[in-house]
């Protein structure tokens, strides 16, 4: 769904944490006040948990399964797993949970007044995972972005108090963005799990059959369809740049910066011809910073 990386390993809270620096976006740069990067990592440790529930990437040995109360048993099975994290998260409203990252994320719930809604659009996201594998149309696919996304953004909003409906709006059209251009990167890898998030349409549109994202370099018609959803998820970055310039501080920084980790990936996607197959290709430090002073410009 996001970025796997690597099987986390060691303690269960530190490894997922540390998948932070691997994002294509600053996730909680150290410019923020400290309890702004306290809250937004502990949103960040609950998505990437429920990512790595639902992508089977789990440390080895079972830890989460045990600190969910999961029996040994069913500690492989990803719906019985992202069942026990969502009723560990209610506990997070009413009670105290079980699982490191949840017990980290209470505070930032209370403090910041959160709903369970944008939580659980994230583990819907995931059980839609281990049941949809194609999606048809990319009407399809936005339908999916605003579970497995969109809630991200909401909650970045909210942890700053900046949430309005415009605002909403415009974080929505970002995030559906940075999850294509995320399918997009890894066009290889989620076809190694049998998920092809290349809406069917399009892929019939530009002659393209799944065979033909199952090898070492694409050819023509895969690289004119990967350019046109990059295409697709740029227009989107551009509907949401406005966001950063609704905001002020550092706050704007932090928005600015993950539009330009958008547009810096769909740019390394582009100098690579968009030959996506051999790996994700991923954007500089300078590129990113590049475009962050254009979204700072373009918005000041």
């Amino acid at each position: 769904m996001t970025q796997a990386g690597t099987a986390r390993t060691g303690d269960p809270e530190r490894g997922t944490l540390d998948k932070a620096a691997d994002e294509n976006f600053p996730v909680a740069p150290f410019f923020l006040p400290r309890v702004w990067r306290d809250d937004l990592m502990a949103v960040y440790g609950f998505a990437r948990l429920v990512d790595d529930i639902g992508d089977g990437d789990l440390a080895p040995g079972g830890a989460d399964a045990r600190l969910l109360g999961v029996p040994a048993e069913d500690a492989e099975d990803r719906m019985v797993l992202l069942d026990a994290l969502e009723a560990d998260l209610h506990r997070v409203f009413d009670s105290t949970p079980s699982h490191p990252l949840l017990r980290r994320l209470r505070p930032t719930v209370h403090r910041a007044g959160l709903t369970p809604e944008p939580f659980l659009g994230l583990i819907a996201a995931n059980r839609q995972d281990q049941l949809v594998k194609r999606y048809e149309t990319y009407d399809d696919l936005l339908a999916y972005c605003e579970l497995s996304a969109n809630p991200v953004g909401r909650l970045v909003l909210s942890v700053t108090g900046t949430s309005t409906p415009e605002r909403i709006r415009r974080s929505d059209a970002i995030c559906t963005a940075l999850q294509i251009v995320e399918h997009l990167q890894d066009v290889a890898e989620d076809l190694g799990r049998d998920r092809v998030y290349l809406p069917a349409e399009d892929m019939k549109r530009f002659h393209v059959v799944e065979s033909d994202l199952a090898v070492p370099t694409a050819g023509a018609s895969v690289r004119a369809l990967v350019a046109y959803e990059a295409e697709r998820a740029l227009n989107l970055l551009n509907e949401g740049t406005p966001l950063v310039g609704s905001v002020h501080g550092r706050l704007k920084l932090l928005l600015a910066g993950f539009v330009a980790g958008g547009k810096a990936a769909i740019g390394a996607i582009a100098a690579a011809e968009y030959d996506v197959l051999p790996g994700p290709p991923k954007p500089g430090k300078l590129q990113l910073l590049r475009e962050v002073g254009v979204t700072l410009r373009g918005e000041g």
